[in-house]
């Protein structure tokens, strides 16, 4: 069994309420990008809370739209405030124009549809991924 990198390029933190969809959405961008995800939460509530404590590592916020309890417009809006550094990704089965506008006007970076845009969703990650990766070299050659 491969190990994950001790520092992967990018960490992420996921808002999603469906098992299913979560847990394969995490071994997908783990085992596809150089990326860890830090951890999750299932409604609104969940997401505010891990938002107000210190996360100075997140790089990517990957947010859905319809949860369980509360909505991840309201994450999304909390995340643009509290974590500006932090690429905002909405992955809904919901990206409708209307919905997309809303989404890009609350601070989303890029807004994907779970059930045609994943394949969009993981080059995204992997171009962020790669980013951070130059940068990283660049640093370490500048030292």
């Amino acid at each position: 069994m491969e190990s994950q990198p001790a520092s992967a390029a990018l960490t992420c933190f996921l808002v999603e309420d469906n098992a299913v969809i979560r847990e394969n959405l995490v071994a997908t961008l783990e085992e596809m990008v150089d990326l860890r995800v830090l951890g999750h939460a299932e409604d609104e509530r969940g997401a505010l809370d891990w938002l107000s404590e210190t996360h100075p590592g997140c790089d990517l916020l990957i947010i859905d739209i319809f949860l369980a309890q509360g909505t991840g417009l309201n994450v999304l809006r909390a995340a643009s405030e509290r974590m500006p550094q932090a690429r905002r990704v909405v992955l809904s089965n919901y990206a409708t124009p209307d919905m997309r506008q809303r989404c890009f006007a609350l601070g989303a970076d890029k807004v994907f549809d779970k059930s045609a845009e994943l394949e969009d969703l993981l080059a995204y990650c992997g171009g962020l991924a790669d980013a951070a990766h130059r940068d990283a070299a660049t640093r370490s050659a500048r030292s």
